[in-house]
């Protein structure tokens, strides 16, 4: 890849230090495992607010999670903003205390209303993992970033696996004691955040704020600005539309195809978060290295949809859980794509780009859930023209198979990225 940007960003990066590197990484698994913990108890709280209504209950958890992600859809872009302008470390400490407060505010909500103001302000304050990715990107050098955003990625499967677990021993003691928790972890992140983490982004560096770069749309011109950009911009987008399969289908279809138990389901998502921890933590530096970060973004996007494809196919359950290591390669993917993405902006682009990349992948959240369950709900009707349970993970590998299309185009038709 040509130097530009790349190169202007290491040389105006900060050494990268263990203590900050490793805070990055408490930030984001304490911010999945806060997160993680609310989890299992969250839907039972909000029943108890309505009479023990179970189906009125599912109804607004819905709309808490559709409220979680417009708030990361529209604070992703601005905190990004505001880090490129006042430096990363206000906004990451911010949002930490900002965080620990919230959950305090959701363990004393007295009324639903209250929990619900919670969970907004919730999506508001986890937005600025955007931040916490530019901070990695302004004190990596370009050729290491694909191994260092793999490790920090590492972060979010060890927090989803630990999170539901602590969140239900916790919860059978108290079902306010999760969010407690959560508080306290969080709290205990931004007091250690004081002592370690040193400003990454230098005041030369910074770029004046614009309320139009911080606005979802207007973010939306910097992954326009480039047509490379632009591209793997659109392979992400569809990319993490696939992955909503696994969260919102996954347990349904398991239960209906193979019949298993919540137990079964448990420990196979475990196995899926396990795998998709070694696969970032220890996998992605040395893939990177012998393929490039080209190659590997290929690699990656291919795994995913054979993944994908023995999911949907596998007629057993043990034959489902060979698709687990395959479709756990696919984080290469991830890992290679934004080392890419951050070789094509300047150093004081750094948190609108993950800021945009965050609020892009929002909207996946949004758009996922309805396009998989309504595909399992009819692939499994009455009217269907072929009764298919795994459509929604044949659909999936589809998708894929797209981001591969365009991931070749892209990156054989110019010479920007190597």
């Amino acid at each position: 890849m040509s130097g530009g940007a790349g190169e202007a960003t290491a040389q105006g990066a900060v050494p990268a230090r263990g203590g900050a590197v490793a805070f990055i990484f408490v930030t984001i698994l304490l911010d999945m495992l806060a997160l993680g913990v609310i989890m299992p108890i969250l839907p039972k709280l909000i029943e108890s607010f309505v009479d023990n209504d179970t189906a009125h209950a599912a109804r607004i958890f819905g709309l808490f999670g559709t409220a979680w992600a417009l708030m990361q859809f529209v604070f992703s872009p601005l905190l990004g903003a505001l880090s490129d302008r006042f430096g990363r470390r206000p906004v990451v400490l911010l949002s930490n205390f900002g965080l620990a407060a919230d959950y305090v505010l959701m363990a004393l909500a007295p009324s639903l209303a209250w929990l619900f103001v919670g969970r907004v302000i919730s999506g508001i304050t986890s937005a600025s993992i955007s931040t916490a990715f530019a901070y990695i990107a302004d004190i990596t050098p370009p050729e290491r970033r694909a191994a260092v955003f793999g490790r920090i990625g590492a972060a979010f499967g060890a927090g989803f696996i630990l999170g539901p677990a602590l969140g239900g021993l916790l919860g059978d003691i108290d079902p306010r004691l999760p969010f407690w928790a959560s508080a306290a972890l969080s709290f205990a992140n931004a007091l250690y955040g004081l002592f370690v983490l040193p400003e990454s982004l230098a005041p030369d560096k910074r770029a004046p704020f614009r309320w139009r770069s911080a606005s979802p749309v207007g973010a939306l011109h910097l992954l326009r600005s480039n047509a490379v950009l632009a591209a793997l911009s659109v392979v992400n987008f569809i990319a993490q539309v696939a992955h909503v399969v696994l969260p919102s289908t996954f347990v349904l279809y398991a239960t209906y195809r193979y019949g298993w138990d919540s137990k079964t389901v448990g420990l196979t998502l475990a196995m899926v978060g396990i795998c998709a921890m070694v696969v970032q933590g220890l996998a992605i530096g040395p893939i990177v290295r012998v393929l490039g970060e080209r190659n590997a973004l290929l690699l990656g996007l291919c795994c995913g949809a054979l993944g994908f494809l023995v999911l949907g196919a596998a007629p057993t359950g043990p034959l489902s859980w060979l698709g687990i290591p395959i479709l756990a390669l696919w984080g290469i993917s991830g890992a290679a794509s934004q080392s890419l993405m951050t070789r094509l902006v300047t150093p004081d682009q750094q948190g609108q780009l993950q800021g945009a990349t965050a609020s892009v992948q929002s909207v996946s959240q949004l758009v996922g859930p309805f396009l998989f369950t309504l595909t399992f709900s009819y692939f499994i009707g009455t009217s269907a023209p072929l009764h298919l349970p795994g459509a929604p993970f044949l659909l999936a590998a589809v998708l894929m198979v797209l981001c591969v299309a365009i991931a070749v185009r892209t990156l054989a038709s110019t010479k920007t990225v190597s």
